[in-house]
């Protein structure tokens, strides 16, 4: 589906413009944890998505911001703030993880359908850290879905979330690119 694929492609472009002339103003090379992870991309990214296209939602793709520690249980706990202190009461938060429900390509379109049905303004793909996440974090999350029983490494679950997203939404509108 050309549209949809052009529609992609130009939302990277439009991303790439905010950030070299307005994100860079902010002086975030100062924010180590951006800087060390281009969350903001994908962000940024699904937040154009949601005000140029009617009924979707935007798709959030946070990763781990914490530097690696010996210590998990601190490690998560000091993920588990930076991520309270960025959700809202209107995100939908739905947690990846391991032991999550395990959802094929469809299923993902049909949840992602739901939630535009029920009004979801901001939908939150949380991508759980090395350790997991806390208790709280999962507790707050509406959902919790698993890509594998197999573990993968953040930069691949991105990529791997990243294409089911927009998957789901050719398959929502019956685009050629999902062929099952």
């Amino acid at each position: 589906d050309w549209p949809l694929l052009l529609m992609f492609a130009g939302l990277f472009v439009i991303v790439h413009v905010f950030d070299t002339h307005v994100v860079r103003g902010w002086a975030i090379e100062d924010w180590k944890f951006v800087t060390t992870s281009p969350v903001w991309a994908v962000s940024g990214l699904s937040v154009i998505l949601s005000n140029l296209v009617s009924n979707v939602p935007a798709v959030l793709l946070f990763k781990p911001v914490i530097e690696a520690t010996t210590d998990p249980e601190r490690g998560k706990l000091a993920e588990e703030e930076l991520i309270l202190k960025r959700l809202q009461s209107s995100h939908y938060l739905i947690l990846l993880d391991e032991r999550g429900k395990k959802l094929n390509s469809i299923q993902w379109s049909q949840q992602f359908q739901q939630c535009m049905n029920q009004g979801v303004k901001t939908l939150v793909i949380l991508i759980g850290g090395a350790y997991g996440v806390t208790d709280n974090i999962r507790k707050k999350a509406n959902q919790c879905w698993s890509l594998s029983d197999l573990v993968f490494p953040h930069q691949m679950v991105r990529l791997i979330t990243a294409e089911q997203v927009y998957r789901s939404f050719s398959i929502l509108h019956n685009s050629p690119y999902h062929h099952a």
